[in-house]
């Protein structure tokens, strides 16, 4: 069964990102939490209980303002196609991304680092759970694509990598 404080920490993390819709199974028990709009809808189940948690009409939320589409694809296309070369190492779940063991250690990779299928590459961090993530390719680390301690998306790309 999921705990009160669990569900409140996974509707934070939800309510910070674009994600709309998160469904977890757990130990027999289902939590499934979407947002439509401006309110998230959380239902835990075996439980027939469904909780509402609504955001106060007295914050605003403001979407950042987005380029025109014609200077987005100009701005892409070579991006694009240099990143269409190489590996893209994916966040599998919603959590924040650490790139190194401790605040004060090392990197655990750095662009130029040579990784292979079973090198640690960051730690995401999702309830409270340190999670290693593995680089699952062999090659070579060629852009670092998010901060250290930023809120990252399932399938949001981290790392780029030249494959071997």
């Amino acid at each position: 069964m999921f705990k009160l404080s669990e569900i409140k920490e996974l509707i934070k993390l939800v309510d910070q990102t674009s994600v709309e819709e998160l469904e977890i199974e757990n130990e027999g028990s289902r939590l499934h939490i979407r947002k439509p709009g401006k309110s998230e809808v959380v239902t835990v189940q075996p439980a027939p209980v469904m909780h509402t948690y609504t955001q106060p009409a007295a914050v605003p939320v403001q979407a950042a303002p987005q380029p025109t589409a014609a200077v987005q694809e100009e701005t892409a296309a070579p991006e694009q196609s240099a990143a269409n070369n190489y590996h893209k190492i994916t966040s599998p779940m919603v959590g924040t991304f650490y790139s190194s063991p401790s605040p004060d250690a090392a990197p655990f990779v750095k662009v130029g680092d040579r990784v292979n299928t079973k090198s640690v590459v960051c730690i995401l961090e999702a309830m409270k759970l340190m999670n290693e993530l593995e680089a699952e390719v062999n090659g070579e680390i060629v852009e670092v694509l998010v901060s250290n301690g930023q809120l990252v998306e399932f399938g949001q790309p981290l790392f780029l990598v030249k494959a071997d």
